[in-house]
């Protein structure tokens, strides 16, 4: 009898440690899903570059002329800094259209090599107390308004040692409403095998 009472009980805590376990996957899964269904409703020859329709009329209207940029058969680089720079501030800091912390903006322009950190970064910062889509009270979050201001700079970037074309830019932005969110900053560019991705951003007070 205590044999089997013995069985028993380890059958019962085995069942619970599993349970357990298998809660805490299913609660992680679903906090760390940030892929989404959304539909991509527009592309750019050649790139990696999509808008989803989810994004605002202001990422849409900045999209269009990049993807025009792009598309021309001499492209201009200093152009496509000036929009990619716009796409990039839009989509981080639109915060009410993305699903959790771990649904970075801006994934696209971020050179691949430095993507994961940025994300870390991102999700452990600007996003880090951004509540789930799902929240029943989820609070509003920052939506861009309008790109106030910028100015380009040409210059040289030294990366993994070697040394690439790069653009500085200066660029201000302002929301739909009030918010202690950032509305400057300074984006770094890399020219990369002729295409452009961000290296580096640092808010200005």
């Amino acid at each position: 009898m205590r044999k089997r009472f013995k069985v028993m009980l380890k059958i019962i805590v085995l069942l619970i440690i599993l349970l357990v376990v298998a809660l805490i996957f299913w609660q992680f899964k679903k906090t760390n899903n940030s892929v989404s269904n959304y539909e991509k409703i527009m592309s750019i020859n050649n790139y990696d570059y999509t808008l989803e329709d989810r994004d605002s009329k202001l990422m849409k209207d900045n999209f269009v002329n990049l993807k025009k940029v792009l598309e021309s058969n001499d492209i201009d680089y200093e152009k496509y800094a000036e929009y990619l720079s716009k796409l990039f501030i839009i989509d981080l800091f639109t915060m009410n259209n993305k699903d959790n912390k771990y649904d970075v903006g801006s994934c696209e322009y971020v050179l691949p090599e430095i993507l994961d950190n940025y994300k870390l970064n991102v999700s452990d910062t600007l996003y880090k107390y951004m509540e789930d889509k799902n929240t029943t009270k989820r609070d509003k979050y920052p939506i861009v308004k309008d790109i106030l201001d910028y100015s380009i700079e040409s210059s040289k970037y030294t990366y993994n040692e070697v040394e690439y074309d790069a653009y500085n830019v200066n660029i201000s932005w302002e929301y739909e409403s009030n918010n202690d969110y950032p509305t400057k900053g300074n984006i770094t560019l890399i020219n990369k095998d002729n295409k452009l991705f961000v290296v580096a951003y640092e808010g200005v007070d």
